[in-house]
């Protein structure tokens, strides 16, 4: 079974940094496109950024220059390098592993950024 487990979030103030970890565990996720999303209350989950399995990356205009996406298969971990926080990047970020049209999520890691 495929678990993703999350962590790193927490509260940061502005300007601020945070790296955030996603853990696989089930099976091994070399070719697997991954991502990391964020979702706030009241809003639909959106994608942060993406990583295929050739580390093809891809990210949302707003976290380009500032957020980066790195995968690690020999510890079949993804992160999220993310600096220069800003309060609109509060939200709880969950990592993705698509794999033969199945996603599985984690449970998600609130990062909450202060003014």
């Amino acid at each position: 079974q495929v678990q993703l487990v999350e962590s790193g979030g927490g509260l940061v103030q502005a300007g601020g940094s945070l790296r955030l970890s996603c853990v696989v565990s089930g099976r091994t996720f070399n070719i697997n496109p991954m991502g990391w999303y964020r979702q706030v209350p009241g809003k639909q989950r959106e994608l942060v950024a993406s990583i295929s399995g050739s580390d093809t990356t891809v990210y949302a205009d707003s976290v380009k220059g500032r957020f980066t996406i790195s995968r690690d298969n020999a510890k079949n971990t993804m992160s999220l390098q993310m600096n220069s926080l800003k309060p609109e990047d509060t939200a709880t970020y969950y990592c993705l592993l698509s794999d033969h049209g199945i996603n599985y999520w984690g449970e998600g890691t609130l990062v909450t950024v202060s003014t």
